[in-house]
C-alpha cells in the first residue's frame, strides 16, 4: 500500500467474487484485506514523497478499515479514492482540506464533515452511512455526488446535515434513500441540485427534506429518474427503461428559496400527514413546474411565492382545505392537458377557506393580460359569488337579485332583457285593466306600453303615470313594477360602476 501511494496506482484486495467483496454484505473479511486508519491518516497527512515522475494518491479497493479514521483540521494534498471499501468506525473530516475526496461504494458508520473543504469534487454514490453524515458550512470547489447513495439517520433524527453547505456546480443526489431528515438550511449550489429518483422519507419527524433559503442558480430537480443500465436522467427514456419517481414521505419545505431557472415537481410524490405541508413559502423562481401527483393529505402552501411562469396540471392540486395562495404571484399560466376555466375557479376556491379576493383578482388580471377577458370576468364573477356566502341574509338577498339580473355587472346585457320581459307582459296586462282618469278629462290619451314603461324606468317621466288610477290587484301591480324598474336600475349602475372601476 505503502508503494502504491508513492507510485499513485491502486492498491486492490478484492477477491473479484461479487458476494464476498460487497462491502455492505454480511460476509467477513480478514486480517489479509483489514488496515488501520491511523496508517491511512500517516499516508494522507505526512506520506512518503512520489516515485520520480509519479504523482502520490491514495487509491485504495476492497479494504478493511479499523479505528477512527480522523483527519480532522488536517491538510490532505493527495488526490484519495476509496472503492468498496468498509470501515469500522466514523471519519471524522471536520475542517479537513482536500483536493479531491471520492468514496465510492463504501460502508461507512458515520461521516462528520463540519467546514469540510474540497477544492475539488465530494463524491459518495452508492455509499452507506448507518449513523448519517454532517456537511454543515462545509465548502465542497466543484460538485457533490451523493447518487444512490443509502443514509440512514442519527440519533437526532437527521440523515444529512448540510446547513450551510456550499457547492460550487452541481449538488446530484439521484436515487438517493434518505431516512431521517435531510437539512440544508441555508445551502447555496453553483449549478443546479437534482434530487431525481429519490426516496426520503422521515417517519421520525415532521419534514423528509428541511431546506429553507436555499439558493440553487439553475435548477432544482424533484423527478423521475430511468433505471437502464446505467443511471439515466433527463430526455426521453428508451422503450422498457423503469422509471423510478421521487418520493418524500414527510414534510417538505423550501421556503424563501432563491432558484434561478426553475422548480420541477413532474410526476413527485409526496406521502404527506394532516399537519406536514408542501411549503413553498416565498420562493422566487422563473418557473414553477407544478405537474406531480395529488398530494392526499396534508397541504399544499405557496402563500407569498413569486414565480413567472406557472406550469401545472389540473389533476396535481389538491381539493378545499389542502391549498393555501396567500400573496402567491404568477404571470403566465402554462396548463399541460385539459384545464379549463371551471377547474381554474375551484382551484382559487380550494385556496380561500375564508374568503379572500386576492387569488381570484390575482387570476384575472393574469387572464387579462393574456387576452382573455372573458374568462377574467368568470373569474371575478365567481369572487362575488364566494363574498355573498360571507354576508347576512338582506346582503345574500341583494346579492341574489344583482346575480340574476346583471350578474353583478359582468353581464350587463341580462338587465335588458329582463326589462324588456316585464316591459311586454306588463303592456300586455295593463291592456285589459280598468284606468279611470284621476283628473277627469285632463288626461292624455291611454297607451298601456307607454304606461307600463313609465311605471318600469324610475326618474324618467313618459306622461302616463299619475293620470290614470289603478285599484285592486292592479295597484299592487303597478307597485309591483316599480320596484322591480328600482331593482334593476340600481343593479345596472353598480354593474357599471364596477366596469368602469375596472376599466
Amino acid at each position: 500500500m505503502w508503494q502504491a501511494f508513492r507510485n499513485g496506482s491502486v492498491y486492490d484486495l478484492r477477491t473479484h467474487d461479487t458476494v464476498v467483496d460487497d462491502p455492505h454484505g454480511g460476509h467477513p473479511w480478514g486480517p489479509e484485506r483489514t488496515v488501520r486508519a491511523r496508517i491511512l491518516c500517516m499516508l494522507l497527512l505526512d506520506g512518503p514523497p512520489p516515485l520520480s515522475g509519479r504523482v502520490s494518491s491514495l487509491k485504495l479497493q476492497g479494504l478493511q478499515i479499523i479505528g477512527v479514521m480522523d483527519l480532522a483540521g488536517g491538510v490532505v494534498d493527495p488526490y484519495v479514492e476509496m472503492k468498496g471499501c468498509r470501515f469500522e468506525k466514523e471519519i471524522l473530516l471536520p475542517e479537513a482540506r482536500f483536493s479531491t475526496l471520492r468514496m465510492v461504494d463504501c460502508s461507512i458508520p458515520r461521516l462528520e464533515g463540519a467546514r469540510l473543504h474540497t477544492e475539488g469534487d465530494l463524491h459518495l454514490p452508492r455509499c452507506r452511512l448507518h449513523n448519517g453524515m454532517r456537511l454543515s458550512d462545509a465548502h465542497i470547489g466543484t460538485d457533490l455526488l451523493l447518487n444512490q447513495a443509502i443514509v440512514y439517520r442519527d440519533r437526532r433524527g437527521r440523515s444529512i446535515m448540510a446547513d450551510g453547505l456550499n457547492v460550487g456546480q452541481d449538488l446530484q443526489a439521484e436515487m438517493m434513500e434518505s431516512h431521517g431528515e435531510l437539512s440544508l438550511r441555508g445551502a447555496q449550489v453553483g449549478v443546479s441540485l437534482s434530487l431525481r429518483g429519490s426516496h426520503l422519507a422521515n417517519p421520525y419527524g415532521r419534514r423528509a427534506l428541511n431546506a429553507p433559503q436555499l439558493t440553487v442558480e439553475r435548477s432544482l430537480y424533484l423527478t423521475p429518474a430511468s433505471l437502464g443500465n446505467t443511471l439515466q436522467t433527463g430526455g426521453t427514456p428508451a422503450r422498457g427503461t423503469r422509471i423510478q419517481r421521487f418520493e418524500c414521505q414527510g414534510g417538505l419545505r423550501l421556503d424563501d428559496g432563491r432558484f434561478g431557472d426553475a422548480v420541477d415537481l413532474d410526476q413527485a410524490r409526496f406521502a404527506l400527514e394532516n399537519d406536514q405541508e408542501l411549503s413553498l413559502r416565498r420562493i422566487q423562481t422563473p418557473e414553477l413546474r407544478f405537474t406531480c401527483e395529488r398530494p392526499r393529505r396534508g397541504q399544499v402552501v405557496l402563500s407569498g411565492a413569486k414565480v413567472v411562469n406557472l406550469v401545472d396540471k389540473s389533476t396535481s392540486w389538491p381539493g378545499v382545505g389542502g391549498l393555501r395562495l396567500g400573496g402567491f404571484t404568477y404571470e403566465n399560466l402554462v396548463p399541460r392537458g385539459s384545464f379549463p376555466l371551471s377547474r381554474r375557479i375551484e382551484w382559487v376556491s380550494a385556496a380561500t377557506a375564508e374568503y379572500n379576493p386576492e387569488p381570484y383578482e390575482k387570476l384575472a388580471t393574469v387572464l387579462r393580460t393574456t387576452g382573455e377577458d372573458a374568462d377574467a370576468r368568470e373569474v371575478l364573477l365567481a369572487k362575488q359569488r364566494r363574498r355573498r356566502e360571507t354576508l347576512p341574509l338582506a346582503g345574500k338577498l341583494w346579492g341574489y337579485a344583482q346575480d340574476w339580473t346583471v350578474a353583478y355587472g359582468y353581464r350587463p346585457g341580462r338587465a335588458a332583457v329582463w326589462m324588456a320581459v316585464l316591459w311586454a307582459v306588463s303592456a300586455f296586462a295593463f291592456a285589459h285593466a280598468p284606468h279611470p282618469s284621476l283628473k277627469g278629462e285632463e288626461h292624455p290619451d291611454w297607451n298601456a306600453a307607454l304606461f307600463a314603461l313609465d311605471l318600469l324606468l324610475p326618474v324618467i317621466d313618459l306622461g302616463q303615470d299619475g293620470y290614470w288610477r289603478m285599484s285592486g290587484p292592479w295597484q299592487w301591480a303597478s307597485t309591483t313594477l316599480i320596484l322591480l324598474g328600482w331593482i334593476l336600475a340600481t343593479t345596472v349602475a353598480a354593474g357599471a360602476t364596477r366596469m368602469l372601476r375596472r376599466g
